[in-house]
């Protein structure tokens, strides 16, 4: 990867639905080799989806919280069991495996502390391979981004 699909990546971070043509004028390409570019690293999969990303609060999500989950033990039957469960679950935005005193963080948005606590009662909880879980709400977000980080 070079400089060009470096500049490409982030202008397509900051803005998805930059045209071919847009995108070229704006690294300094003719549209042809830049779309080249795009397509490759789509394929090369460095590119993965093109998405619309929502404010939470504006679709009645005002419930955004980190669930810190500890497992009863490690037996893949019980880690599968508790993937499917987070994969089934489409308030669980992100799941992390994590070291340290938890097993895994969860983020999950939710329209209440209601749905939330529902949620956590009938189908995390009930999950045999969870333990224990601490949850935290968020109460107001200073960053938030989905761009990573890229060095020239």
């Amino acid at each position: 990867m070079d400089k060009t699909d470096l500049r490409i990546l982030a202008e397509l971070q900051a803005d998805g639905t930059l045209s071919s043509q847009a995108l070229a004028e704006k690294i300094g390409l003719s549209t042809s080799p830049c779309w080249r570019r795009v397509k490759k690293l789509e394929e090369e999969r460095v590119i993965t989806t093109t998405v619309a990303i929502l404010d939470p609060e504006k679709i009645g999500l005002d419930v955004i919280a980190i669930a810190a989950v500890s497992l009863e033990d490690h037996h893949p039957l019980s880690v599968k069991e508790f993937d499917e469960m987070v994969s089934g679950r489409p308030e669980i935005l992100e799941c992390y495996a994590m070291s340290g005193s938890h097993d895994y963080h969860l983020k999950i948005a939710c329209r209440s502390i209601r749905a939330y606590e529902k949620l956590l009662r009938e189908h995390i909880m009930p999950c045999r391979a969870v333990h224990h879980v601490n949850t935290s709400f968020v109460l107001r977000s200073n960053k938030y981004t989905t761009a990573l980080p890229l060095e020239e």
